[in-house]
């Protein structure tokens, strides 16, 4: 039987080079990639192609939950594959109820839509806050300067930093960026036209960063009195990551500023902050992705009354969102994340990650200048002008430290010019995090001389 389309050539095994001079020829140079070409993975490990071996701390960036290659996704997937894999969204089917209702009771009453990735969740947010302010005539969305909300044209209107827009002008109008965590900068840049405040509850792409306790709770009162919406993006900051399932559930638990866990004996506006978590705060919306599907892809958004309903039918579509299999595989990553505590986990792994860096950064303070943020997204800020660090310098220190990891064994992802994002699986285990300090550590060493 002719072939229609020929067999593409093998490739042999160990040949890194043919990997990557496939993507040179055929795909889209839109990622500054690393000279790696992975072949598999299990649990907190990945191999590359020569056969050698990573502990995998990138998570492909906050999104293996559950770690590669887990017995539970597999048996998800071949399970519900033989059922239904996809039927378009004119019918019901029970996984899209059961999952919505889930994440419903892990956030407050409301209702999910669900879709493919974080983008396309935003981009839900920014649907709603202009339907909601449509006959007002508010459509304006103030957002955090380095902030980021996906790489759409809207996604990267509302982001706060400039190097994701260049290039794409003009942009989409309606968004406008002002400090983070810094309530009066909100309040100055509101205008007639301002209908909601999107922030990230930990800013990833911006360095690590949570949000103050104090700060959530004056934008929550802010937006109730201005009648505006307070939107979150929890796609990267969310699902367990932070020790709870959203980060602002986490932040308001602990009163936990940048840089800090739970306090060990809380002052009184600890405790006072922490008690206000039972008041009900609630966002009005808030995006999810990334580890929902724990690899598969799947985003969704929460809106919370009154405005559940305000996206009716023909407002708002997809093809592909919350299909029978992809709502499968996020149904039992619930069921791990539950069954074996793996919130619980990531407090603890992420409290004995943070220690051990902290010790890092005592010990060599003329390399790793500080260690920041809650649970298992974890940021190391590296010193200025790291002497002896290897790599071209027209390449942030963050990436050729990074490199450096690599070469010893260890996935990172770099998050600005400065700064390391530790976003391991949640089920890491004592072991692996103990792996992950040492080769940090031997990095260190090495460059402190």
């Amino acid at each position: 039987m002719k072939e229609i389309i020929p067999s593409p050539p093998p490739i042999v095994r160990n040949d890194a080079a043919a990997v990557q001079a496939l993507f040179q020829k055929h795909v889209v140079p839109s990622y500054a990639r690393f000279e790696i070409a992975l072949s598999h993975g299990s649990g907190s490990h990945v191999f590359d192609v020569a056969g050698k071996r990573y502990l995998d701390f990138g998570g492909g960036i906050a999104v293996t939950a559950l770690g590669h290659a887990h017995p539970a996704i597999t048996e998800a997937l071949v399970e519900q594959s033989r059922k239904l894999v996809h039927i378009s969204n004119l019918y019901y089917h029970e996984s899209q109820g059961r999952l919505a209702e889930a994440l419903v009771n892990l956030i407050g009453p409301g209702k999910c839509f669900f879709c493919n990735s974080g983008a396309e969740a935003n981009e839900g947010l920014f649907k709603l806050a202009r339907k909601v302010g449509h006959d007002d005539g508010r459509f304006e969305i103030i957002t955090a300067l380095n902030s980021f909300h996906g790489r759409t044209l809207a996604g990267i209107a509302a982001t706060g930093q400039e190097k994701v827009k260049k290039g794409f002008e003009p942009a989409v109008q309606g968004f406008r960026h002002v400090p983070y965590n810094d309530l009066e900068a909100v309040r100055d840049a509101l205008s007639p036209a301002t209908i909601a405040v999107l922030i990230e509850g930990i800013q990833g792409e911006g360095g690590v960063m949570p949000a103050r306790p104090e700060y959530l709770l004056g934008l929550r009162r802010l937006c109730d009195e201005k009648k505006l919406l307070l939107l979150m993006d929890g796609v990267q900051d969310g699902h367990f990551r932070t020790g709870r399932f959203q980060s602002f559930q986490r932040i308001l638990e602990s009163g936990a500023g940048p840089g800090e866990g739970a306090s060990a004996s809380p002052s009184a506006t600890d405790r006072s902050l922490a008690a206000l978590e039972g008041t009900g705060f609630l966002p009005d919306a808030i995006s999810m992705a990334k580890s929902l599907g724990g690899g598969f892809p799947i985003g969704a958004f929460w809106v919370r009354a009154p405005y559940a309903d305000v996206l009716g039918a023909g407002t708002h579509g997809t093809t592909f969102g919350g299909t029978p299999l992809g709502c499968a595989v996020a149904l039992k990553i619930l069921e791990v994340v539950r069954n074996e505590n793996l919130a619980g986990n990531a407090r603890n792994m992420g409290e004995f990650l943070k220690s051990g860096l902290e010790e890092l950064s005592r010990r060599y303070p003329a390399i790793i200048q500080s260690v920041r943020g809650l649970g298992l997204m974890i940021g190391v800020e590296l010193a200025p002008d790291i002497p002896r660090l290897p790599g071209q310098s027209h390449r942030t220190q963050a990436i050729r430290f990074v490199n450096l990891l690599h070469t010893a064994g260890l996935l990172t992802i770099p998050s600005g010019a400065q700064v390391l994002r530790l976003l391991p699986a949640l089920n890491l285990r004592a072991g692996e995090a103990e792996e992950g300090l040492k080769i940090i550590g031997s990095v260190a060493s090495k460059l402190a001389g």
